[in-house]
């Protein structure tokens, strides 16, 4: 629930920047939505030769849609006829020239709020606390998302079109285009997006089952998603302009799996590594991937199944010097990550990790999360069925014994391995230690979060490094952006770290789990288990982060919307009986007409000893509600005209508690995210005849609260009631309720699961602040208990006659402890104008109707409605500082009610909300970024690349000695980072000539080509050595089914390689390009030694050399001087 629970007070100041001491659970509201800055990725090129063409990408031989420059203004003029409306609004607040229709009830204000668990919580049109972020997605409404959910995203950045956020759903994928005008002021045409203040995007067609990982190449334009069925797809990069709309499909799509894909990775030599549950991983070669793309719509069957059996399974190579790693088998592939600088692949379980070769494909290591090496001898079983399956001939025969055994020890050595665990460590125990989320880093080190919060710095070889610790919550997951690393916890924080570990930054970026991080466009978008995406700057934090904070402040009134509703709140004990039609109609049905929330809270719907004690059987096994409850339910909707004028949207049962929510239809797209919570307060604290039921939901973005009380009974027990109102604040933890349950929106990390146990058992670790503390409204209604005391029956009797309340009132138990500060600190109560709603003879109408039997119960107020809203005092206007006010405008009982001895209260509260227009606040931060000068200074600082060289823009390969590339970096003061990929593969022609370049999947190096390292960073005044090398058999392998065919056959023809090197600064998405060209020469036709070249290295006869070399000062040098450069 988002319910922006940060607390806004002053932070403490060190040489970092923290956003907060405490990381609280629920930090999100809109209100809290800021704006990054956006940086477009300026990319400079250093060509290797003027006449070189672009390697096409994969999907450009196949699709040929067309496409047309149609960029529209920003700001459209609706949304400046909303800001106009908005600054009329803000004017008739601040002039008070509007004033409500119907005049509020005086009230009366408790004592002791504002202070403790009291406390307001803190709200601001700008977050103080944490960095400006952009809403790209603001938190949606959970009903609306059953079936939709997003589960990760992904960023990929396209030369042509800029960055485009990408993210998995439970039917497909969504796609954003981080461009300028769509980040700052899009919105969505008549009928194309359902989901207001979102970044418009575009949806695919839905299909079969949800995307559980996704991974993306920008070189050649293509994304691949594993879903839960089993299957792989191919989605191609889109254009967005032209004939492009939703709904569009992926270009290819193959059966990778038995049981879902759980992970997914590209390697640097381009091959697709996925992983499954039972060990499974299977890797798909880059050409068979690159042939089935080749072919044309009509053809994608025949691709598919080109595709599927092509598979490599790396399994078959378990043995490494006789040994053997059997949990490799056994443990679900969770996590596949593609060391690129070290060309190697790591496949990961919750327990233990193995390390692969990206080229060989061959297994090098296993080992556990203690880094211990996993190094068992091969028994006598698994020789026999090695050796079996290498000397079959039969296919099928191979591969289904295989399966056979192979699942049958899996399930033996899991069941061993489960045991094992819990004797000897504890089940909770090494469940915390669990690996939750993997990263690779610039300078060749892995990191690993754990479920203890633990992160875990690797080298590239598998060696555990160091600890670090934190935050004390479990890691979800990782992204890194030049020299920092950014950590996403399932509390809903986020932390910046460098690259030594050293804490930089933390603050609360959701209200829930922070489940994926991507980075683009000059953000790092966090995306939350409830569905929103925020993205921060990827500066954060630093000092654009004051900037655009007081600028956005400064403009609130420009973005603030407000929005006016009602609220009815009714409250009976119905002393188990049963109300006839005409009671609900004079209660709610007459009051209901022109309200739009109902809010109806039953006590004493059952009662007995047999039905308490079964009652509280039921919670114990998570089931609630009766047929009893059910009728007052249907009875109420039947008033309420449920289904055309009002919806349920929630109920909740405990013993003879109930609470129910009716709302509107017209506003229901603004209500959702209902949980519910039960606290009782009778016997022990565990038996329902007393205590609370509470629903919690949102209302155009703020939270509010109902909560249905039964305190304890009779005069004396004053004490006991107060308790027991004490009891449910600080205890009363929401959950779902279980007919809502969605377990496709939590089953992200088995941590989450954690997480809601720990707050089922009414635990909050974060803050020690209750719940109810943090909404922005609170009602509490309900048969309180409390009486007249220092009053004889017969006093009160007249005195009611007489209609004197007021003096009665100050006999009133409630009033008198409100007074004082000890039980509903803060509330607000409107003026009470009705007589004592208890006791009375059923069926009796009018005042004669009182209790004059035996015991001649003293009437009293038990049945009462009080609130609190956001206002610390009675003057506040709503603001998005004060989002949430209220007033009474009605407060009366229902005497002609005649069905219990007490008669049904009734309160109609004005509720006035201020929220935020996205899509406005998007445009005034857009407007910000163009005309603040201290922004425009810092971006163009920040765009700046350290200068850099290279040795050469040729290379030619003849033999196994390696050429050394040399990139210099001529910065005095910067470090420079690097990375290197192959943009495309030719074969040289007879005439010498290269023919198109193909393009590579991921970093895409031929097998045959070693680049060592492939990423690093360079000091500055340095020089990076990067060592290029063939491999001693360029040989093509060809695998069906999984098992090799034995068709070996080496390719002599010369190749040539398009290398490109990419530099950025250390926190910048900016980049400068140097190009290399590459041949490979078999048959020694293409060597050309210039004569001019000194012969004193030994690595100087496999480069093309330039006597101009030492002339040139710079790349953009480098690439004038090979303006009119040819292929030899």
């Amino acid at each position: 629930m988002d319910d922006q629970k940060d607390d806004l007070s002053n932070d403490k100041t060190t040489n970092f920047h923290f956003y907060s001491d405490k990381l609280p659970f629920c930090s999100d509201s809109d209100e809290d939505s800021a704006n990054g800055v956006h940086f477009r990725t300026n990319l400079s090129f250093n060509d290797a030769s003027s006449n070189y063409q672009k390697t096409p990408r994969i999907f450009d031989r196949f699709d040929n849609s067309s496409s047309s420059e149609d960029e529209g203004d920003i700001s459209s003029s609706s949304s400046y006829q909303r800001r106009l409306d908005y600054m009329l609004q803000f004017l008739d607040r601040k002039l008070s020239i509007s004033s409500p229709s119907d005049q509020p009830l005086p009230e009366f204000v408790a004592a002791g709020g504002g202070t403790g668990i009291f406390k307001l919580p803190a709200r601001a049109p700008v977050h103080p606390n944490r960095p400006p972020s952009l809403e790209i997605r603001p938190h949606p409404v959970r009903e609306t998302q059953v079936g939709r959910f997003l589960r990760n995203i992904l960023c990929v950045n396209d030369d042509d079109n800029g960055p485009q956020l990408w993210a998995g759903t439970e039917c497909g994928v969504r796609v954003w285009d981080l461009n300028i005008d769509d980040m700052y002021g899009s919105q969505a045409e008549d009928g194309e997006l359902e989901e207001e203040g979102t970044v418009r995007y575009w949806e695919s067609a839905q299909v079969e089952s949800a995307t559980m990982c996704i991974v993306g190449d920008g070189g050649s334009r293509a994304l691949w998603t594993g879903h839960k069925d089993g299957r792989i797809r191919c989605w191609k990069m889109k254009d967005f302009f032209g004939s492009f709309r939703n709904g569009f499909q992926e270009v290819l799509a193959w059966q990778a799996h038995h049981g879902p894909v759980l992970s997914i990775a590209v390697s640097s030599y381009g091959d697709i590594w996925s992983g499954s549950e039972g060990g499974a991983i299977k890797i798909w070669p880059w050409e068979a991937v690159e042939k089935s793309l080749s072919l044309t719509i009509g053809e994608r069957n025949m691709a598919a199944l080109l595709i599927e059996r092509s598979y490599i399974d790396p399994r078959s190579q378990v043995t490494l010097n006789g040994a053997a790693y059997s949990n490799i088998f056994t443990s679900d592939v969770k996590y596949m990550l593609s060391d690129n600088s070290a060309a190697k692949v790591w496949s990961a379980g919750f327990q233990s990790f193995a390390l692969w070769d990206a080229c060989t494909r061959e297994l090098l290591k296993v080992f556990n999360i203690d880094g211990q090496t996993e190094n068992t001898t091969l028994d006598a079983f698994m020789e026999d069925e090695m050796r079996t399956k290498s000397l079959s001939v039969s296919k099928e025969k191979a591969h289904n014994s295989f399966n056979f055994f192979q699942r049958s020890r899996n399930a033996i050595l899991g069941a061993a391995d489960a045991v094992r665990r819990a004797a000897v460590k504890g089940s909770f125990g090494e469940d915390n230690r669990r690996t939750e989320a993997l990263v690779s880093t610039v300078d060749g080190m892995i990191w690993t979060g754990c479920a203890n919060g633990l992160l875990v710095q690797w080298d590239g070889n598998g060696n555990r490094l160091r600890d670090f610790q934190h935050h004390s919550f479990a890691v979800q997951c990782f992204c890194t952006i030049g020299e920092r690393i950014w950590v996403g916890y399932i509390s809903g924080a986020v932390q910046v770290l460098d690259l030594n570990g050293n804490l930089l930054g933390e603050w609360a970026a959701h209200g829930s789990p922070v489940i994926d991080l991507a980075i683009g466009g000059g953000y790092v978008f966090t995306l939350a288990n409830h569905g929103g995406i925020r993205g921060w700057n990827i500066t954060s934090p630093g000092p654009l982060d004051n900037i655009f904070r007081t600028e956005l402040a400064g403009k609130e009134f420009l973005y603030t919307k407000l929005e006016n509703l009602k609220i009815l709140a009714g409250t009976w004990n119905v002393a188990q009986g049963r109300a006839t039609s005409d009671s609900l109609i004079s209660w709610l049905g007459s009051a209901a007409t022109d309200v739009d929330i109902v809010v109806v809270g039953l006590q004493e719907v059952e009662m007995g000893a047999g039905f308490l004690a079964m009652s509280a059987a039921k919670e114990t096994m998570g089931f609630e509600g009766s047929s009893v409850g059910q009728w007052w339910l249907d009875m109420i909707g039947k008033t309420l005209d449920e289904g055309f004028t009002f919806s349920r949207v929630g109920s909740r049962q405990l013993a003879g508690l109930l609470i129910s929510v009716w709302v509107r239809n017209n506003i229901r797209g603004h209500v959702g995210d209902v949980d519910v919570a039960a606290v009782p307060c009778g016997l022990g604290r565990a038996i329902g005849n007393k205590g609370a039921v509470g629903l919690r939901m949102r209302v155009y973005g703020r939270v509010m609260c109902f909560v249905n009380c039964h305190f304890a009974a009779h005069l004396e027990a004053v004490n006991r009631r107060n308790a027991d109102f004490d009891h449910v604040y600080r205890t009363m933890v929401f959950s779902r309720p279980s007919n809502l349950l969605n377990a496709a929106s939590a089953g992200v990390s088995s941590a989450i699961q954690m997480l809601r146990v720990t707050n089922a058992m009414g635990i909050n670790p974060v803050e020690g602040m209750p719940e109810l503390s943090e909404a922005d409204m609170v009602v509490f209604l309900g048969d309180f208990n409390y009486r007249l005391g220092g009053i004889s029956y017969d006093e009160a009797r007249d005195f009611v006659s007489q209609r004197c309340f007021d003096w009665l009132k100050e006999k009133d138990q409630l009033r008198v402890e409100m007074e004082a500060g000890n039980v509903f600190q803060g509330m607000r109560e409107g003026y009470i104008a009705f007589p004592p709603s208890y006791k009375f003879e059923k069926h009796q109408p009018g005042l004669a109707g009182y209790d004059s039997g035996e015991k001649k119960r003293i009437p009293a107020w038990c049945d009462r409605i009080l609130y609190r809203d956001n206002r610390s005092a009675l003057a506040s206007t709503c603001s998005l500082d004060c989002p949430v006010v209220s007033s009474i405008v009605q407060y009366e009982a229902c005497m002609d009610v005649t069905d219990s001895d007490h008669k049904p209260v009734r309160c109609i509260l004005s509720v006035e909300i201020a929220r935020v227009d996205e899509l406005v606040r998007r445009q005034v931060f857009g407007e910000i970024i163009r005309s603040n000068e201290k922004i425009k200074l810092f971006r163009e600082e920040l765009s700046k690349v350290p200068e850099t060289i290279v040795s050469t823009n040729n290379i030619i390969l003849q033999n196994q000695d390696p050429s050394i590339l040399r990139i210099t970096n001529k910065s005095k003061m910067n470090r420079a980072l690097f990375e290197m990929c192959c943009e495309g593969l030719a074969t040289i022609k007879e005439d010498g000539q290269a023919s198109n370049h193909c393009p590579r999947g991921g970093f895409g190096f031929p097998q045959w080509l070693q680049v060592n390292p492939a990423a690093g960073i360079i000091e500055p005044d340095h020089i990076a050595e990067i060592s290029i090398r063939r491999e001693e058999y360029h040989t093509l392998e060809e695998f069906v089914d999984g098992v090799s065919r034995n068709c070996w056959c080496e390719d002599a023809r010369d190749k040539e390689v398009m290398l490109l090197v990419k530099v950025r600064g250390s926190c910048t998405t900016e980049a400068k390009r140097h190009r290399i060209r590459l041949r490979y020469s078999i048959t020694g036709k293409i060597t050309h030694k210039n004569p001019n070249s000194d012969n004193s290295s030994p690595f100087q006869s496999n480069l093309l050399h330039r006597s101009d070399f030492q002339k040139l000062s710079g790349s953009c040098d480098v690439a004038d001087h090979l303006r009119n450069l040819h292929s030899p």
